[in-house]
This record gives structure tokens, sequence and C-alpha cells, in this order.
């Protein structure tokens, strides 16, 4: 037989299941492992989940408790781009994106790594949007996401780095097996020789104790990062989501208090409840729609919120209902940008129900201001 990471190696990518037989998946050795598939990639846990429910009121002293001593550990930036593999063999250079598609021709900027890289390299690492030394909101981003090419205005618009953090194969030998400190100081060396306007090394955030580690987190907004990813030193490169070497620990969300003004029933085990939602926020004394949210209530608040909808319909728009403005929801989201699609000028991203405010009344909501002046700032902090 073969170990199971190397035949998830083997269906990775564009496989086609009806192009090879069970034999060639499952022997030994095959022509396969060598062709430009990516390696499953390894993904990290949230730290919260290792952590006690009240760890705020002494984080450091719940991350000794948790994870031990600050030595075996990396902190790195947590970069909010598009997490990539680029993988060089046989003179052909390809390049994967987490859920399996392949983007290459999507990132002509990354091109010129067929000619810089050994072969046999696999990196991985994040698609980052860069300009002037400093990475961009993802945002900018989004403008090439869906494309299966650019052209060379959307690529002055919204230009990249590769970001790499990991290296899991050189010169045809798969590095994997072998702990992070190793690969690390690899990967440093080959980056030492790549043009760093083409890949850049991602950032290690020195730290001596696990206070110091807290108060760096608080940096991550004016780096442009989603929090920091720890990864114990003397861990492999795993398959999958495997608990204890990697933990993701997201900076909070941002937040923002909005009114139910609209509902719609949701799909299948709650299709005969209300529970997709639409908010508003106050502008000039008038209701405007900025986000919608399908998740983060409870069931029992579901259910609550359920009645309350067929109890203070006021209209109705083929499935969606329009509500009494009275209830007030805190929304949770990861980011905002303007948008001429929307009434309200802006865009959230990954909007979601943090709690119901019943302690607030409608006109407590937040004004769409307090929207854009989030906007405004991230504008400026760019």
């Amino acid at each position: 037989g073969i170990p199971v990471a190397t035949l998830i190696h083997r269906i990775m990518g564009n496989w086609q299941p009806d192009q090879t037989t069970f034999q060639q998946l499952v022997m030994s050795e095959t022509d396969r492992d060598n062709v430009a598939h990516p390696y499953p990639f390894c993904l990290a846990h949230p730290i919260e989940s290792v952590l006690p429910a009240d760890y705020a009121f002494d984080e450091a002293a719940a991350f000794e408790t948790a994870l031990g001593p600050p030595p075996d550990w990396q902190a790195e930036w947590k970069w909010d781009g598009i997490r990539a593999q680029i993988v060089l063999r046989s003179g052909t250079l390809s390049i994967w994106s987490r859920g399996e598609e392949l983007v290459t021709d999507r990132f002509p900027e990354l091109a010129s790594l067929r000619e810089a890289l050994p072969n046999g390299t696999v990196l991985d690492g994040e698609i980052l949007p860069f300009r002037e030394g400093s990475p961009l909101a993802f945002s900018v981003l989004q403008t090439r996401i869906g494309r299966k090419t650019v052209s060379a205005k959307q690529v002055k618009a919204a230009p990249v780095v590769f970001v790499a953090y990991d290296l899991l194969e050189e010169a045809d030998q798969d590095l994997r097996p072998q702990p992070l400190r190793e690969r690390r100081k690899r990967l440093e060396e080959m980056v030492r020789r790549l043009d760093p306007d083409v890949v850049q090394l991602s950032e290690i955030v020195p730290f001596g104790s696990w206070a110091e580690l807290v108060t760096e987190r608080l940096r991550s907004r004016d780096k442009v990062a989603e929090g920091l990813m720890l990864k114990r030193l003397d861990s492999p490169y795993h398959v999958g989501r495997k608990r204890g070497d990697w933990w993701k620990w997201k900076v909070e969300p941002f937040t923002i208090d909005g009114v139910l003004i609209n509902a719609q029933k949701g799909t299948g085990r709650r299709a005969d409840l209300f529970t997709d939602y639409t908010f508003a926020a106050w502008e000039d004394g008038k209701l405007i729609p900025f986000t919608k949210a399908y998740s983060g209530l409870t069931d029992a608040e579901i259910r609550e919120v359920d009645r309350f909808i067929r109890r203070n319909t006021q209209d109705k728009f083929g499935p969606v209902r329009a509500v009494k403005p009275e209830l007030v929801f805190e929304i949770a989201f990861e980011g905002i940008q303007a948008s001429n699609r929307h009434k309200s000028g802006v865009a959230l991203r990954f909007p979601r129900i943090l709690r119901w405010r019943k302690d607030k009344k409608a006109e407590d909501a937040n004004p769409l201001s307090d929207l854009k002046a989030m906007l405004a700032s991230m504008n400026t902090d760019q």
C-alpha cells in the first residue's frame, strides 16, 4: 500500500477519476507523483478552541497553559490574501489555490519564477495585493478573482506579490516530514536569491513571552493582517487540519449595530423559518440597508425572531417580508469596501450576526456614517 498523504496528493488539483484506474492510483510508484500537482494544504485550527472560555481575562497565562513555553513556537502575521502553492517541476510552473484551482494565468507577474526558482520546488504561501512596500486590503484583490486572465490595466491596479511561508519541496525532495525550523531555514536561503518584487518572505513576529505576543497582535490591522499564525517549530507539514501544531489567532472583527428590516425563509431544515435577514443603518432619519446575514443566532432565537416577523410584517415582495423596524442586532464582519451596487455605498466582508441587542431600541442603532468612517479609515491606512 501507499501512505494516506501520498494518495491525497495524487488526487489533488485537476485529477479526473474517469482517466485513472484504481491500480494507477494506489500503486507504490507512479509518474503522477512527479507532475505539477500541489500537496494537500496544511490548515490551522482557531486558537480559541484550545483556550478556556474566560481566557481574555489573562491571555498570557491561558496561552502558557495551552501551548507551553514561547520558544517552542514561531509567530507570523496571518495575511489576508489567496492561499496558494507555487509548483515548479519538469520546467513547468503551476500556481494552485487552496481550493485546488489552477490560477497560473491570473497572476502573470509571478511568471518569472519559472526561470528564477530551482527545478523541483514547491512553495506554500499567500498571493497578496501589494504596492510600494506594503500590503493592501483584500478588496483590492477581488477585482482579479474569478477571471480566467487579467489585463495589464488590472495588473497595474491590483499588483501582487507571493508571500512565502513554507518550503515543501526542494530539488525534488519532499521536505514536509522535516521540522518547520529546518524548512524555514531552507526557505530563507531560497527567497534571499529571488526578486523581492515577486516573492517576499513571510515576516516572523518575534516575542519572548506570551504577554509580548498579546501586545503584538494588536498591531495586526496596522499590518493589514487578519491576526497571527502560531506554528510549532518542531512540527512537520501535515495533511489537512491537524490539531496541535498550527493555530490561527484572528483579530476581533469589526462590529456595527443594525436594524432588522427584511427577512425571507431559509433552506433545508429551516425552509419554514425566516432566517435570512437584511439589516439597515440610519441616514437622515431613514433606514438604509447595508448587509444581509444568515448565521449567528441560536435555534431558540431564530424561532423567536421568526414569530416576531410573522406578527410584524408590514409588506411583502415575493418571498421577502418587510418587517416593523424594531429589532437590533450586532453585526460582525471582517472588512469593508466601497460598492456602487449597494444603496448604502458599502459592502461588508463575511457579515454574520454576533448577538441580538435586546437592550437597544431601533433608534439606538448605528448611523451609516459610522460604516463610511470605517471605510475611510481603512483607505487612509493603505
